[in-house]
């Protein structure tokens, strides 16, 4: 599933390519992943320029002009792929846009994924991406004061509030892993026991990560704009059960925290 480094990596490049381009038609196979009905879901999006693309947790924003936005979700294993004029969609895809310059985007989402078109006006309203919490990569939002101050008070354990889109956004169960692990906190750490050293190093172990995931484009099975995979491929302790930890040699275990899985190292996390 795309998390934020994908996301984010996705967003530049169709920021790159996108911008200035006209939507001529919109094509739709799939109008469960849409949150209006067809004729709507086209009206809104035909005949409006694409300005500037950028993301926020594990969504993409396309603003459009005059005044709207298309947004995306890529859910489990969903893709994106620009295609240059001349050049035919994929087999499978949903839901694709076509544009004046006879260039288009197809979106293929494998299990749940959403594409939404929002009026102008209306993004505020947009129950999906209205209550997303802290932005990771906006270092004048994301501060330590604010991190801080978002886990004073609360009393269930570190992982849950982590991957709490509402909390931060963007962070799911595969970066979770080694995030936890340079920060020295198992999973199931309640947060009224997380020292202020411990929440200093959750911080930056946060910043850290997913900065050096953007920098390899992202994990080696998810693939970008064009059809590239990312270049991350190995973890420290994340899908590593059975591994010697590499900082003191201990087995990596797998382990139950609630619906997810986790993999620490039993000595290096407490």
């Amino acid at each position: 599933m795309p998390e934020l480094p994908e996301i984010h990596c996705l967003a530049e490049q169709m920021n790159h390519v996108l911008p200035g381009k006209t939507i001529a038609a919109v094509s739709v196979r799939q109008p469960k992943c849409l949150n209006l009905p067809v004729p709507e879901f086209t009206r809104v999006l035909v005949k409006r320029r694409v300005g500037p693309v950028t993301s926020r947790g594990k969504w993409v924003f396309v603003s459009l002009r005059p005044e709207a936005h298309f947004l995306l979700n890529l859910g489990m294993g969903g893709e994106v792929r620009y295609h240059a004029p001349g050049e035919s969609l994929p087999e499978k895809w949903q839901v694709a846009l076509s544009f004046a310059d006879k260039s288009s985007l197809s979106l293929a989402f494998w299990w749940f994924g959403y594409a939404h078109a929002v009026p102008g006006g209306a993004l505020a309203s947009h129950h999906m991406t209205a209550s997303l919490g802290l932005d990771p990569l906006n270092d004048g939002e994301f501060t330590y004061p604010r991190f801080s101050d978002l886990l004073r008070g609360r009393k269930g354990a570190v992982k849950s509030l982590l991957l709490d889109q509402t909390k931060i956004a963007g962070i799911g169960n595969v970066y979770i892993q080694d995030i936890l692990f340079h920060a020295g906190l198992h999973p199931h750490r309640r947060i009224p026991e997380i020292t202020e050293p411990e929440r200093k190093r959750l911080f930056a172990a946060l910043r850290k990560d997913l900065r050096a995931a953007i920098r390899l484009g992202g994990l080696e099975y998810e693939r970008d704009l064009y059809g590239r995979r990312g270049r991350l491929k190995d973890f420290l302790v994340g899908y590593r059960e059975g591994s010697p930890c590499p900082t003191c040699g201990t087995t990596v275990e797998k382990i139950k925290t609630g619906s997810t899985a986790s993999y620490i190292c039993p000595h290096c996390q407490t």
